[in-house]
C-alpha cells in the first residue's frame, strides 16, 4: 500500500470508529430528555428511573466518543497538512463553530446535568438535558456541514496569490442541498439509532422479567419513535440519491455497477463479480426502472455509466482514473437499504404487538429485538463507506485529488507506526466501552438521585 493508502485507512478507521457514537449519543440524548420530560410532565418514578438508567449509557458513549472525534481533527494537520492548507480558511470555518459553539454547549449542560440532580430546580434540570440534545445536533450540522463542502464546494473563491480556497459566503456553504438533506438524513439515522438500542435493552430486561412494567414504557417509547424515524430515513435517503446524482453521478453509477449510460435503468437486488475490474457482472433479481426512480426521481429517468462519466472527468480534469471502488459502493448502498428496511419492519412488528397488548409476551421479537442492536453500527457504517468512498479519488470533489492532499513530509514507517497505535487504542476503547455498555445495560434499576430542590419534591419524597 502506498503512503496515501495508508493514510487513508488511518483516517477512515478513526472515522468509522468514532461515528459508531455520534448517532447513538445525538439519538439517545433526545430520547432521555423525552423519558425526563415525561417524569417532568407526570411526576411517574419510573420515568425517573428510566431517564437515570439510558442517561448513564449516554454518558458512557459520550466519554469514549469525545476521545475518538479530538484524534480525528489532528490527522489534519498529521497526514493531511496540504489539503488543510488549501482548504483551511473554508473548511475551518464549520469546525471551529462546531468546537467553540455546540461542542461547549453540549460538553457544559452535559456537567450540569450529571451533578445537579440534588442542587438544581427541577425545571432548569430538565432544560440541561435538552440543551445536550440541542448542542448534540449543533454539532452534528456544522461537522456536516464542512464534510458537504467536500462533495459539493460552495461559497467559495480560489485566491489567485495564494492558491487557496478562501470563504466568500458562509450561508451558501449552510445551504449547501447536499448538506440540508444529509444533514436531515444523519438526525433520523441517529434517532433509528437510538431507538434500537432502547429497544433491544427493554427487550433484554422484559425477557428475564426485570421490572417488566418500567421497562415496558421505555421499549414502548422506542417503538414509538422508530416507526416514524426509520420509515422518514427510509424516504429522505431516497431523495438523497437524487441529490447526489446531481452533483456527484459517478458515485451513483458505481452505487449500482452502472459501466454503462441506461434509460430507463433497472435496480439489482444482488450480484455476483463485480468491481473496478469486471465490467460484467451477473446480477440478480433486477427490478425494471428502479434506479431511475432511486437516481432520478422520474420513471424513465437518464443514469450515465461509469464509462461515459469517466471520459467526461479526463476531458474536464485531465489523465486520470476517477472510478471510485465500485465493489465498496455496490455492497455498502446495499448493506445500508436492506437492514434499513429489516430494522423498519422490527418497529412495525413491535407496534402490532404494542396495540396487540403483547410485546412483552412475544419471545421471538423480544430475542431478535435483543440481536437487533447491532443493525444500526453496520448501516451508520455502510453509510459512511458509501458516502466518503464515493467521493474518491476526489478528497474534494473537482477541487483536489486525495492522492496530492497529504502531508510530504510525513513518511511511510510513520503513518504505519501511528495507525498501528490508533488501532490498538481503539481495541482498548472498544473493549471498554462494550464492558461498561453490558454492565449498565443489564444492571437492576436503581432509585435515581433527586432530580431538583423545590420543596414540594423534598416533601414527596424523590
Amino acid at each position: 500500500m502506498s503512503t496515501v493508502d495508508l493514510a487513508r485507512l488511518q483516517f477512515a478507521s478513526t472515522s468509522i470508529y468514532h461515528f459508531l457514537f455520534v448517532p447513538l449519543t445525538i439519538g439517545l440524548a433526545f430520547l432521555t430528555a423525552l423519558l425526563q420530560t415525561a417524569w417532568y410532565r407526570g411526576g411517574r418514578p419510573e420515568y425517573l428511573r428510566l431517564t437515570y438508567f439510558f442517561g448513564t449509557l449516554l454518558v458512557i458513549n459520550i466519554a469514549v466518543g469525545v476521545v475518538t472525534g479530538l484524534v480525528q481533527e489532528f490527522q489534519f494537520g498529521m497526514n493531511w497538512s496540504v489539503y488543510s492548507r488549501f482548504v483551511g480558511d473554508v473548511f475551518g470555518a464549520p469546525l471551529a463553530m462546531e468546537g467553540l459553539a455546540a461542542f461547549f454547549l453540549e460538553s457544559t449542560f452535559l456537567g450540569l446535568w450529571l451533578f445537579g440532580w440534588d442542587r438544581l430546580p427541577r425545571r432548569v434540570h430538565l432544560a440541561t438535558i435538552w440543551a445536550v440534545a440541542v448542542g448534540g445536533v449543533a454539532s452534528a450540522a456544522f461537522i456536516m456541514a464542512a464534510n458537504s463542502w467536500m462533495q459539493r464546494p460552495v461559497g467559495y473563491a480560489i485566491n489567485s496569490v495564494t492558491g487557496r480556497a478562501q470563504l466568500t459566503d458562509i450561508w451558501a456553504v449552510l445551504a449547501n442541498t447536499v448538506f440540508v438533506w444529509g444533514f436531515i438524513h444523519v438526525l433520523l439515522a441517529s434517532l433509528v439509532t437510538a431507538g434500537v438500542v432502547m429497544l433491544a435493552v427493554s427487550a433484554w430486561h422484559l425477557r428475564h422479567g426485570s421490572n417488566l412494567a418500567v421497562f415496558h414504557r421505555s421499549a414502548k417509547l422506542a417503538v414509538v419513535v422508530l416507526v416514524p424515524a426509520s420509515l422518514l430515513a427510509v424516504m429522505v435517503g431516497s431523495h438523497l440519491g437524487i441529490v447526489e446524482t446531481a452533483y456527484q453521478p459517478m458515485k451513483i453509477a458505481a452505487a449500482e455497477a452502472q459501466w454503462n449510460t441506461c434509460q430507463p435503468c433497472a435496480f439489482s437486488l444482488f450480484q455476483v463479480g463485480g468491481g473496478n475490474n469486471d465490467q460484467n457482472p451477473s446480477k440478480v433479481i433486477q427490478i425494471p426502472h428502479l434506479l431511475s426512480v432511486l437516481a432520478t426521481g422520474s420513471w424513465d429517468g437518464k443514469v450515465e455509466g461509469l464509462n461515459d462519466l469517466q471520459a467526461q472527468y479526463q476531458q474536464r480534469y485531465g489523465p486520470g482514473y476517477y472510478i471510485p471502488n465500485v465493489f465498496v459502493q455496490y455492497w455498502s448502498m446495499r448493506v445500508m437499504a436492506y437492514l434499513g428496511a429489516v430494522v423498519l419492519l422490527l418497529s412495525l412488528w413491535g407496534a402490532w404487538l404494542l396495540r396487540k397488548g403483547r410485546l412483552e409476551h412475544s419471545r421471538w421479537f423480544l430475542r431478535l429485538a435483543v440481536w437487533s442492536a447491532v443493525l444500526p453500527f453496520l448501516m451508520n457504517t455502510a453509510g459512511w463507506l458509501l458516502t466518503e468512498s464515493g467521493r474518491q479519488p476526489w478528497i474534494v470533489q473537482g477541487l483536489q485529488l486525495t492522492r496530492n492532499a497529504r502531508s510530504p513530509s510525513v513518511s511511510t514507517t510513520a503513518v504505519v507506526a501511528s495507525l498501528c497505535v490508533f488501532l490498538l487504542l481503539y481495541l482498548v476503547l472498544a473493549l471498554v466501552d462494550v464492558a461498561l455498555m453490558l454492565r449498565f445495560a443489564r444492571r437492576e434499576l436503581t432509585m435515581a438521585p433527586a432530580a431538583g430542590v423545590e420543596p414540594a419534591a423534598a416533601q414527596a419524597g424523590y
